[in-house]
């Protein structure tokens, strides 16, 4: 077959005449880009593990935002590639030249997916009711309601904030429940965006004499917020389960708060029904049931006993409308020796006195008891077996991976080695 006609009479002397040539170029500066976004997504450079390591000038290629502009680089990427194979060297005809026929569909369902996101956080528009700073740099965001907006406890929607960036979309857990007639968030400051946010609202707002609210003049002063979701997750499946444990590290507990939140919802609503029925002369009618859960357990396990404030009122809130103790509530502070350690003995005589006197743990300030230390997940896991022997239990964990192998493997032992069986699921961020 003769070639001349697509690489020319004359053999190219040099390897270098390839290089220069279009499909040269184009492919070189793919594998540039992609390499520079492949490195910046690294957990090293994308969880800014290095930015303390860098001079200056370099310490911003060590953050999230470095990642996800880069990451964007794609859009360049796939317009090279269809010049790339444009210019091939042995086919001529363009029906031949099919690299745009592979990238027309994943290109326009994404482009698709932009355009809804867009379309729905627009006629979508929330109010900012109301903001609070807590300890740990967590800021909650408290938010209307939009019309028709749906979602089960567990969810989370994604948040923008145009006044930090008009185009960074971020996802953050629903902590607030679907009965409720507004939308609430914690954001953790783990970043450039959530610090930014977290600035643009000190910046309008002035810290309450009183508490840790930030108040501003008026909700109009607020920085815009915009809402795309709600979106599936793991733990909106707790419904389905008549045991769930509930684990939260740190900030992972925003969405078990929301559940917590719902169990108790749910059962009073159940309880009101059931009242009502007995005292109906009409025979009460058969639905199928969904809400399926019967008890509860939840374990929260933080650093600093600070934290515990970000969700104080709503754990003395659950302690106190809980009277049929259908939710066991745990708070583990591990920056304090583990109860068996003679340096935490009079931590934790005092917070027994006080406890049995005020009913108020002086750790965490709340209601619940607080533990010092990691709990013992097997001898959680063994004494939920034995107290629900043939149940089937939801185990749902949200937080950093370190303890998703952990808990994922004493799932499957218990579930082996007893008649109960756990289902694990997990949320890592």
């Amino acid at each position: 077959m003769p070639l001349g006609k697509f690489f020319g009479e004359e053999q190219p002397k040099r390897y270098l005449h390839y290089v220069k040539s279009t499909e040269g170029i184009t492919g070189l500066v793919m594998v540039l880009l992609m390499a520079i976004a492949f490195t910046l997504a690294l957990p090293w450079f994308r969880r800014g593990k290095l930015e303390k390591k860098l001079p200056g000038p370099l310490k911003k290629i060590a953050s999230f935002n470095a990642f996800w502009y880069t990451h964007h680089l794609f859009v360049i990427v796939y317009i090279l590639l269809v010049l790339h194979g444009y210019y091939l060297y042995l086919s001529k005809e363009w029906y031949k030249k099919t690299t745009w026929m592979y990238l027309a569909v994943p290109v326009a369902l994404y482009a698709f997916e932009r355009l809804i996101r867009a379309f729905r956080s627009s006629i979508r528009t929330v109010k900012v009711l109301k903001v609070a700073a807590y300890p740990g740099k967590v800021l909650t965001l408290q938010m209307s309601k939009p019309k028709n907006f749906k979602y089960m406890s567990g969810q989370y929607m994604f948040v923008n904030c145009p006044a930090v960036s008009p185009f960074e979309w971020h996802p953050f857990s629903i902590t607030s429940t679907p009965q409720e007639d507004f939308l609430s968030v914690h954001m953790k400051s783990l970043g450039d965006w959530t610090e930014a946010i977290q600035g643009v609202f000190s910046e309008v707002s002035k810290p309450s004499p009183v508490g840790d609210t930030l108040h501003g003049a008026n909700s109009s002063c607020y920085p815009k917020i915009m809402l795309d979701g709600p979106y599936g997750a793991p733990a909106q499946d707790y419904k389905k389960y008549e045991v769930v444990l509930l684990i939260g590290l740190g900030i992972g507990a925003t969405p078990m708060i929301s559940i917590i939140k719902d169990i108790i919802n749910n059962t009073e609503t159940k309880e009101q029904l059931s009242q009502m029925e007995k005292g109906s002369q009409q025979k009460p009618q058969v639905k199928k049931e969904t809400f399926k859960t019967r008890r509860a357990y939840f374990y929260w396990v933080t650093k600093e006993e600070g934290t515990f404030d970000w969700f104080k009122n709503i754990m003395n809130e659950i302690a106190e409308r809980d009277t049929s103790k259908v939710i066991e509530l745990h708070n583990h502070c591990t920056s304090v020796y583990e109860e068996g350690d003679v340096r935490s003995a009079l931590i934790r005589m005092l917070q027994s006195l006080n406890y049995a006197k005020n009913g108020l743990d002086i750790v965490a300030g709340t209601r619940v008891m607080s533990h010092f230390a990691r709990p013992n997940w097997k001898n959680v896991y063994k004494q939920i077996a034995m107290d629900h022997p043939g149940a089937n239990v939801g185990v749902f964990y949200c937080g950093a991976p370190v303890l998703t192998k952990e808990l994922r493997h004493l799932a499957l032992e218990f579930t082996h080695k007893t008649s109960t069986r756990f289902s694990f699921h997990k949320e890592n961020f």
